[in-house]
């Protein structure tokens, strides 16, 4: 790889910037996909002590890329019904067309880290499913959301992904007490 297909690259990612999530901050404005891939990470990083059984380079590398293939189309709601493998066929297309710059070795590399994620089949995947459902409910009980936001979507999404380790499981107990609490102020 020389310098420019790596800066073709870099600048391709700024999409990631630019793309909206459903998920609303604080101040009203809507979270972009770069912020909530930062923050992931951050949240396994955080609990990376935690998980000693863990890859914890490939947990971070996978929160990084997991949601790259939202850089052309962008992110859809889980609330909204789709097809999920034509969506994951998609988003890996897409993966494969941001990561075109970098070359095959790359360009496998980020990609079949994205499949592992898609496809839930490691421990490395599970934790990280886990993390993306919760930080994003976090993002829900902590952002500003418009009128008739379903906040009771959030007591359930994602709940799968955590019922087996006590740490995960307490983590997600304290978001639904929050969320329950953000009902509650916004009836």
């Amino acid at each position: 790889m020389d310098a420019y297909q790596m800066i073709t690259f870099i600048k391709e990612l700024e999409r990631l910037k630019d793309t909206t999530r459903t998920a609303y901050m604080r101040s009203g404005r809507r979270e972009s996909v770069a912020e909530h891939s930062w923050r992931l990470a951050m949240f396994a990083f955080a609990l990376s002590d935690q998980f000693p059984e863990l890859d914890t380079k490939r947990v971070l590398i996978m929160c990084l890329v997991h949601d790259l293939g939202e850089a052309y189309d962008g992110d859809i709601s889980a609330t909204v019904q789709v097809d999920q493998k034509e969506k994951v066929q998609k988003e890996e297309e897409a993966v494969q067309r941001l990561t075109s710059s970098l070359g095959e070795k790359g360009k496998h590399d980020i990609l079949t880290i994205c499949q592992e994620y898609n496809r839930g089949y490691t421990k490395e995947a599970k934790f990280v499913k886990a993390l993306d459902k919760m930080e994003t409910i976090i993002q829900h009980t902590q952002g500003t959301n418009p009128p008739g936001f379903d906040y009771e979507f959030n007591l359930t999404y994602g709940k799968e992904y955590v019922k087996d380790q006590a740490i995960m499981k307490s983590i997600r107990d304290e978001i639904d007490k929050e969320t329950i609490k953000k009902m509650n102020e916004e009836a």
